[in-house]
């Protein structure tokens, strides 16, 4: 649906080039979606000039304002729309290259067994080649098999449509034991001693991979819970969360809204280092699961807690501390009247990643009975209404005098707590 919207309004004309829009192609989304926006930036910087205006609302301020608002939210739309036909063509061509990458490692392991072989070929080396090949075969079966939804990175992209910190690392552990479990399998098929035969099964004893399954179970415990957290905390309105047009590699360092997060990036970090650490084991010794150090372990176990704390820690409700009267320089001042321009000022009105147009067009202050959607008010550069501590909106002639409940509902749909305020004739 999203991508016979985007298609609405494309310019469709003739063949698939260089500068082709039209959408039927992978290029003609990505080029329509570039070139939507960089027409939606020129044209919010013309506003916030004061140019492109209209006549016949040139002469009021208000109504200036407000066809401004209403022309930027229609063209964010339309190109909230290419954004999510480009994520959409993007994610179905992204199960081809998650099996580039996947056959790739293979020949990786392939050029370093022959590099590496220099008292001769060995059959733990032949076994490693053949786990590799089974777990690159089942990664390209479920390529296929969900190659609408990003090939063998399904799995681990959440419901907010990025990729998820905590099932990737769960992931990771997974695919590393289960290759570790087939390679000592493809060993014990091929062994012909009854000694060496009891070795390998022995290898796959607690006593030698105790840290290695702990350190599994805790991954995966981790990602479970994470997951249960964020919907309770959505569903008790303490966590405010909007889906992302696509999937980012970035996600896993970072925060809803792009910025660094230290808990996710602590918990990649020490994972990739333990991950690594276990693939030397593995290498050094074929015969038995990788033994990982308690005191390795350990520290997997803090960053995987860290993690889990900072999930609980994160996100908050909006909050509106005090509603006033907006002045502009050389009115005089008063109470608030039906028709003036009110202050919300507060904190979590803009949630993270819904910084663009389009999703702050959909913020809504509810006065009463009455719900007053926030004007864009633009500037060189972005917006000056609304932000994430201050909401400026009119008080429509709807509203009766009296007191009133001024309440905040941001674009993830979360509500903030009541402020009352009097309202004169």
């Amino acid at each position: 649906m999203a991508v016979q919207d985007a298609r609405q309004g494309m310019d469709t004309q003739g063949v698939h080039e260089g500068g082709c829009t039209c959408g039927d192609c992978p290029h003609g989304v990505r080029e329509g979606h570039r070139r939507a926006v960089a027409a939606f930036l020129r044209r919010r910087d013309e506003f916030a000039a004061g140019q492109g205006l209209p006549a016949a609302v040139a002469h009021s301020a208000s109504a200036s304002r407000q066809w401004v608002s209403e022309e930027l939210t229609q063209r964010a739309e339309a190109v909230a729309g290419r954004g999510r036909a480009q994520g959409e063509a993007w994610l179905a061509r992204l199960w081809l290259r998650t099996v580039y990458v996947v056959w790739g490692a293979v020949l990786a392991l392939l050029l370093g067994e022959a590099l590496t072989a220099g008292g001769g070929w060995s059959g733990a080396r032949t076994a490693a080649l053949a786990a590799a090949l089974v777990v690159a075969g089942v990664l390209t079966a479920a390529s296929w098999f969900h190659r609408a939804r990003g090939g063998a990175l399904a799995p681990v992209i959440g419901e907010d449509n990025r990729m998820s910190t905590s099932r990737t690392v769960a992931a990771c552990w997974v695919l590393f034991v289960g290759y570790a479990v087939l390679l000592l399998a493809a060993r014990l098929a091929a062994a012909s001693d009854h000694a060496e035969r009891d070795a390998l099964i022995s290898g796959l004893g607690l006593a030698h991979g105790a840290g290695v399954v702990t350190v599994l179970a805790v991954v995966c415990g981790i990602a479970v819970l994470v997951r249960r957290v964020v919907g309770l905390r959505i569903q008790a309105q303490r966590l405010q969360k909007l889906p992302a047009h696509r999937p980012r590699a970035a996600d896993l360092l970072t925060d809803d809204s792009g910025r660094g997060a230290f808990t996710d990036i602590q918990y990649v970090a020490i994972s990739a280092v333990a991950l690594l650490f276990a693939a030397v084991r593995l290498a050094r010794r074929p015969d038995q699961l990788p033994d990982l150090p308690w005191g390795l372990g350990v520290v997997v176990l803090i960053s995987a807690a860290t993690y889990l704390a900072g999930k609980y820690a994160e996100g908050g409700r909006p909050v509106v501390l005090s509603v006033v009267r907006a002045r502009e320089p050389g009115d005089l001042d008063g109470p608030i009247r039906t028709g003036d321009d009110i202050e919300i000022r507060g904190a979590g009105f803009v949630p993270p990643g819904a910084h663009s147009a389009d999703r702050l067009s959909r913020m809504v202050v509810r006065i009463g009975n009455v719900d007053v959607h926030v004007p864009l008010v633009p500037v060189t550069g972005g917006f000056r209404n609304p932000t994430d501590t201050v909401l400026t909106v009119p008080v429509p002639v709807e509203v009766e005098p009296g007191a009133v409940e001024v309440q905040v509902v941001t674009a993830a749909g979360v509500a903030s707590n009541r402020c009352i305020v009097q309202v004169t004739e």
